[in-house]
């Protein structure tokens, strides 16, 4: 973790950094950190994937490539003050080695590769459009293709252009409006290499955040977040700014969710055979005491999304790390004596099975994973996470569920938002002064898995 006093307000009492602290390790977990148990993985009877089975791994264009001047996260990280541990700055270079990382993933046996085409890039100004970011995202997929992976490509990955925030970014009329005339850009042009593609990442982590009662409610008035936004919206030269999940939440859900219905059909329109759907961040919620408060909680942070791919989806991304413990107080801590990741989360892989069988409950659409993973310097429990939440997916299949696929967060060790460089999810470490990969055997073990289709 970082520093916890980083955005502090001077003065700030002790109670509101010790809720501070909370925030930012739920927001880890949420976002790519994990909550799990202390049991050994113990062998069980094997189990054999179908035949097309998707396995792979995960990146985002933001927290990989490096230099994405045109952002509005580049914005937030480098005014003063943020809450941002430290800049993106280079990335871990992929945006130049990425025929590098792909031919990397091939070696290890892996048949796919989920990443992001970063909007900054394709329209850096309103209106204008990028010959030169579309071509390197389709020298991207031509580099899938040459290594027979196949593109799960997300639309959006949380980061919009600087120009799109410096307007009201999600909040204001006519966001969705502008986010459909970028699908259709990039499906028209793209869309016929990609294999399976969403329209947003994770768009229920706003009101994951900040809608349920708990700890994080109300983060947005928090003084560092505030002090951080006005600083933005100056430097935009517009007085306002709403980016990711910094903003009036309810404004924002309100946007993502036309934005997603106006995507998916702009995406449709230019190829009606591209499977398309949206990933959600989906915890294992596990109710304590008195279980209204977690349905609460489901019909809050969930079901207008599930709602919204009944109208508009052909899939269900699942994205987990951990469970939560949700009681009449909201979510709780790890309990005592729980075994934690580097971000202070519990250790919990089958949480992934628990949400696969929740969402298929939900919907009767199919079930890709697209993010699953854990943040460890000891890469044996990496290793260990991955035996005991694939467990639970075959488990999941074995009971007549459809999941799709397997993409494990993340390829490499990249960005992680507030927390800067320092969580370590990657089946690749990368040294940042050099940007060389080094492969981890969590990385080797999954292409095994791969390889073999079954466990």
């Amino acid at each position: 973790m970082h520093d916890s006093s980083i955005g502090q307000a001077p003065g700030a009492a002790s109670g509101e950094r010790v809720s501070r602290r909370r925030t930012l390790k739920t927001i880890a977990a949420l976002a790519g950190g994990t909550l799990l148990p202390s049991l050994s993985f113990a062998a069980d009877k094997g189990y054999r994937f179908p035949q097309g089975f998707l396995w792979g791994a995960a990146t985002a264009g933001h927290q990989v490539e490096g230099d994405n001047f045109a952002s509005d996260a580049w914005l937030l990280e480098n005014v003063k003050p943020t809450i941002f541990a430290e800049p993106s700055g280079a990335g871990v270079d992929h945006y130049r080695l990425y025929a590098e990382d792909i031919a990397m993933l091939a070696s290890l046996g892996l048949n796919s590769f989920r990443f992001s085409i970063e909007w900054a890039r394709i329209e850096p100004e309103e209106g204008m459009f990028s010959v030169a970011g579309i071509e390197h995202y389709r020298d991207v997929l031509k580099a899938c293709q040459k290594y027979k992976v196949k593109a799960v490509v997300s639309f959006n990955h949380f980061i919009t252009p600087r120009w799109f925030a410096g307007r009201g970014g999600w909040e204001v009329e006519g966001a969705a409006q502008l986010f459909a005339r970028y699908c259709t850009k990039v499906a028209q042009e793209l869309g016929s290499l990609m294999t399976v593609a969403t329209t947003f990442n994770e768009p229920n982590l706003p009101r994951l955040l900040f809608g349920i009662p708990g700890p994080l409610s109300g983060m947005t008035g928090i003084p560092p977040e505030k002090a951080m936004l006005a600083a933005a919206g100056e430097r935009a030269g517009t007085g306002k700014f709403s980016s990711w999940i910094f903003g009036d939440f309810n404004k924002i859900e309100a946007g993502l969710l036309e934005g997603h219905r106006l995507g998916y059909q702009a995406i449709k329109a230019a190829c009606p055979k591209l499977p398309v759907g949206l990933s959600l961040a989906i915890a294992d919620d596990q109710a304590v005491g008195d279980p209204a408060m977690r349905d609460r909680k489901r019909a809050i942070a969930y079901e207008p999304w599930f709602k919204a791919l009944s109208e508009n989806g052909d899939f269900v991304g699942v994205q987990t790390y951990t469970r939560a413990l949700v009681s009449p107080e909201g979510e709780q801590p790890p309990p005592a004596g729980a075994r934690l990741t580097t971000n202070g989360m519990e250790f919990w892989p089958e949480a992934l099975g628990a949400t696969i069988r929740y969402t298929a409950s939900r919907t009767k659409l199919p079930i890709y994973v697209t993010e699953n993973g854990v943040s460890v310097t000891d890469d044996k429990q990496r290793e260990e996470y991955i035996q005991r939440a694939l467990k639970s997916v075959a488990d999941c299949m074995r009971d007549g569920i459809d999941v799709r696929g397997y993409l494990h967060w993340s390829l490499l060790d990249n960005f992680e938002w507030i927390f800067g460089y320092k969580p370590t999810f990657g089946l690749v470490a990368v040294d940042r002064t050099t940007m060389r990969r080094t492969i981890k055997p969590s990385a080797r073990l999954l292409g095994a898995i791969a390889r073999k289709n079954g466990i």
